[in-house]
């Protein structure tokens, strides 16, 4: 292990606590998106992330990732399951890569992609989900799904990395990851209710920007600290991170004009989002001006394949495919194009690398898709069955928030004295849940 550095580490600790604050960004984007009536029921759904992913990484998924590996590369070993041997070096992290942060402090960093990568995927799955099934998912998808990509790809004794694939930040490991999961929950779970014939358009605009606004805040650690340094590979992640998120949403509100339709505060908060997403494996590897072309490629390719759910009538409610997945793949194949050494990194193509390293940037975004996919499929169908997944029709048309919860994000008026004698909304709710009950066949939250 390197000598510690306190500068060094201060960084990353405080990058972990950015990080940490955008996955309470990811649930106000989403609750703004969604119906009233399943306002409380997405930001529970993050916040139960938080504290599943959480201590599932401390307990296990930490050492599955980082561990010393288990044998060809796919998975770490259980030796630092608790988060034992915090004095030892991270495997692999070694001569040049050595760690200059405490194993600790690089655990508590890492820990905060874990709790954000199932965060992202409950947009797809929004308005539609058993409470009791996804926490069961959840509980599942870390250390089987989570654990080993950030293993392949992320850790020096990963098969992945040893090949030679980079990822900075996570865009396969967390954005191809999420992506390609929401795909397969959106199949497993089917469509909402009146999907897509009936409109479902976001309800708090405001709400969104204010999600949005988080995470642009709080990327700044997701790239910045990955250099897990105060050096200037973390400033030039951390003008690439801005400027990528600047020139995709001036590219999303284009494609919006260029379609016909008007420039909306939607499309310029869901525009920086995919500049952000799509610069996360490339922040340390690109120059500012490369930035600003993996912003602008994102801002123009996302909206078009957020529209892909209709084309193939898949309901990802709200478009983590189209935004994560496809903005992941962007920022993939962008190392391989426009990463150069004087950053950070391997040459790509446009450097004089020639196509090695886009072969192998395509390579980790192939077997992660398929990956995440096929065991994402497998784990919620398995859920399904044990416990099940899908709201009943009844739960599903009353809302979520009622249903699961008991409660509301907003009254609407329906205060004292009004609808019979002083009966607030929550109290019709409880009455209207004993009125179905019957109806209802086992009944699972």
């Amino acid at each position: 292990m390197g000598d510690i550095d306190s500068g060094n580490t201060a960084w990353v600790l405080a990058s972990a606590a950015l990080v940490m604050v955008m996955t309470p960004g990811v649930a106000f984007f989403y609750a703004g998106m969604v119906r009233p009536k399943s306002v409380l029921s997405v930001l529970g759904q993050n916040w139960l992330v938080m504290a599943i992913a959480g201590t599932l990484w401390v307990v296990v998924a930490y050492s599955l990732a980082f561990d010393a590996d288990a044998g060809a590369g796919l998975v770490g070993g259980l030796r630092l399951v608790g988060l034992a041997h915090p004095g030892e070096a991270v495997a692999g992290y070694v001569g040049s890569l050595a760690q200059t942060v405490p194993p600790l402090a690089f655990a508590a960093f890492q820990m905060m992609f874990a709790i954000i990568t199932p965060a992202l995927f409950t947009g797809a799955i929004a308005e539609r989900t058993r409470l009791l099934g996804f926490v069961v998912l959840v509980g599942a998808w870390v250390p089987v799904v989570y654990a080993p990509v950030a293993h392949w790809v992320f850790s020096p004794v990963g098969w992945l990395f040893a090949r030679g694939a980079e990822d900075f930040a996570g865009g396969t490991v967390v954005h191809v990851n999420a992506g390609a999961a929401a795909l397969a929950l959106a199949l497993v779970l089917g469509r909402r209710a009146g999907w897509p014939k009936n409109e479902m358009p976001q309800h708090n605009v405001p709400m969104v920007v204010l999600g949005a606004a988080l995470l642009w805040f709080g990327w700044f650690g997701f790239n910045a600290g990955s250099a897990l340094g105060a050096n200037a590979v973390a400033a030039y992640a951390f003008v690439g991170t801005n400027a990528a998120a600047c020139t995709a949403a001036l590219a999303w509100v284009v494609v919006e004009r260029a379609r016909g339709g008007r420039p909306t505060l939607l499309g310029m908060a869901s525009g920086a989002v995919a500049g952000l997403v799509a610069i996360t494996p490339a922040a340390g590897y690109v120059t500012p001006l490369g930035a600003l072309v993996v912003g602008a490629a994102a801002g123009a390719l996302c909206p078009l394949a957020c529209g892909l759910k209709y084309r193939f009538g898949f309901d990802d409610a709200l478009d983590v495919v189209g935004v994560h997945y496809f903005g992941g793949i962007v920022g993939a194949l962008s190392v391989g194009i426009l990463g150069t050494s004087t950053v950070g990194g391997t040459d790509g193509l446009l450097a004089g690398g020639g196509l090695r390293l886009l072969g192998e940037q395509a390579l980790a975004v192939v077997v992660v898709s398929v990956y995440s996919f096929t065991a994402t499929t497998v784990l919620a169908k398995a859920v399904d069955a044990l416990v099940g997944l899908r709201a009943d029709a009844v739960d599903e048309q009353m809302g979520m928030d009622l249903a699961v919860h008991g409660e509301v994000a907003y009254d609407f008026g329906f205060g004292e004295g009004t609808l019979g004698g002083g009966a607030g909304l929550q109290d019709i709710a409880a009455e209207r849940i004993t009125t179905h009950a019957r109806e209802r066949t086992g009944r699972r939250v």
